[in-house]
């Protein structure tokens, strides 16, 4: 492999220099950069990235924990904080909690050996986690939730308002007329399903109906069986309308309807969260309220360079997005 002091000599410049184009290329000039640059090709140089972290001291490498992969919303949220890691020259490290605390408590201390940058999380249980992640914290490592709240203002975090987010649906399904409504989500321990349920639950009037359709996750699998539960009621007693916690939710519900004949939103309007790109995409587009994924991401890792960068004046902030409903075919 070639070194640095090899380019060096082929380009006619100071090591120094060659250092300067790789980490600060606007304070050379552009017939020198180029020159460097020339080399660096011919040579095939690569940075050795290892000692180039133990040179400065600190590392590289963002950690993400995401609280579930298979879900499109953290995929979205993930090109977010990758936009923002490459910008900054920085490398991400992608882990699945799966919505397993074991699984969690393992990757948060393996990032306590490793010493990361910083951490982005969004943990399993927010104050469950407090004492790890307040370690990681100690030893150096910001940590910045999304998706979720930080307790008691200790770190920063980037969420959505999920509250207005359920308010937002139960208001448009009871100004299309629906006064019997199904909410299909769980398990009620995860925040978002708590508070999507509550904002729901505080816009219907007394006379309104609300039916709850707990479920042990939100998956496409389990919306199905939300919509065999709710096909199998009598017509009288049937929702006409139901808000689902997520769009991996609604999308099994629909495809529940389809296949059982019945028809959507005639016989049942269907509402999701998230507004991932299948939901536009679904065999009946489905209504969602939307969430602003990519933003999300990307304002978290912003914060998390910033604290990294300047720790002795970082001020823990947490930001709160506010969704927006998109109204489609499957609640017209």
């Amino acid at each position: 492999m070639s070194s640095i002091k090899e380019v060096a000599q082929l380009a006619g410049v100071s090591v120094g220099t060659v250092s300067n184009v790789l980490n600060r290329p606007d304070t050379v000039a552009p017939d020198t950069r180029l020159r460097v640059r020339a080399a660096i090709a011919r040579l095939g140089y690569v940075r050795n990235g290892p000692a180039r972290q133990l040179r400065a001291g600190r590392s590289r490498t963002i950690g993400v924990v995401a609280l579930d992969l298979s879900n499109p919303f953290f995929i979205d949220v993930l090109r977010g904080v990758e936009t923002a890691a490459q910008r900054a020259e920085l490398t991400v490290m992608v882990f699945n909690s799966n919505k397993d605390a074991g699984r969690e408590a393992g990757l948060l201390e393996t990032f306590e050996e490793q010493r990361p940058l910083g951490v982005l999380i969004t943990p399993v249980n927010d104050s469950a986690e407090e004492e790890r992640l307040g370690r990681l914290i100690a030893r150096g490592i910001p940590v910045v939730r999304f998706d979720s709240s930080a307790p008691h203002s200790h770190g920063c975090a980037v969420a959505v308002d999920d509250v207005l987010g359920g308010r937002m649906a139960g208001r448009h399904l009871r100004e299309r007329g629906h006064r019997h409504i199904a909410f299909a989500g769980g398990p009620f321990t995860v925040r978002q399903v708590r508070e999507r349920h509550e904002g729901l639950a505080a816009v219907l009037a007394p006379d309104d109906r609300l039916t709850v359709i707990p479920l042990p996750d939100l998956t496409i699998a389990t919306g199905r069986l939300a919509g065999e539960e709710i096909a199998g009621l009598p017509p009288a007693e049937r929702p006409t309308a139901v808000f689902c916690a997520n769009d991996l939710v609604a999308i099994g519900v629909l495809q529940e309807m389809t296949q059982r004949g019945l028809r959507v939103p005639g016989d049942l309007a269907i509402l999701g969260y998230d507004d991932i790109d299948f939901a536009a995409a679904a065999a009946v587009p489905l209504s969602s309220i939307r969430q602003p994924r990519e933003q999300l991401g990307h304002t978290a890792a912003l914060m998390l360079l910033e604290e990294a960068n300047r720790p002795a004046g970082h001020e823990h902030r947490q930001v709160i997005f506010q969704p927006d409903l998109v109204e489609r075919a499957s609640t017209r």
